[in-house]
């Protein structure tokens, strides 16, 4: 089954962090990634753009809505994903548990419910 691990943590600029916390974050998160990949697990992992890039569209009330940023106003936001194939919630919590940006943040593991494959869309609640 496949889960996506949405980690959610402050935004602090490289700046902020200064060099020596950045490189120990990138070295943390590229030995996570490998172990990941190493278990066969790995499906995809993506670092986002700072949440000032985000634009956020609504249909609400029948009327088309574009607004910049994101649409919660939170001390954390979301800074990237891993989608990762395992057996069961229990296996996916483990690599979430596993997760550097625990430490700082949150880990929201949910599980996918369809996804899109080679044309056409496929799980639980297939879109025809």
């Amino acid at each position: 089954m496949r889960y996506t691990l949405l980690l959610h943590y402050p935004e602090p600029t490289a700046e902020e962090l200064g060099p020596e916390a950045l490189a120990e974050g990138m070295r943390a998160f590229q030995a996570y990634a490998k172990a990941l990949e190493d278990a066969g697990v790995l499906a995809s992992a993506e670092v986002l753009q700072p949440s000032s890039a985000t634009t956020t569209v609504t249909l609400a009330g029948g009327e088309f809505v574009v607004q910049d940023g994101p649409f919660a106003d939170t001390k954390e936001q979301l800074g990237g994903t891993f989608v990762i194939d395992v057996a069961d919630p229990d296996a996916a919590i483990e690599w979430a548990r596993r997760a550097p940006s625990v430490a700082w943040g949150h880990v929201e593991v949910r599980p996918t419910a369809t996804r899109y494959v080679d044309g056409s869309w496929r799980g639980a609640q297939p879109v025809t």
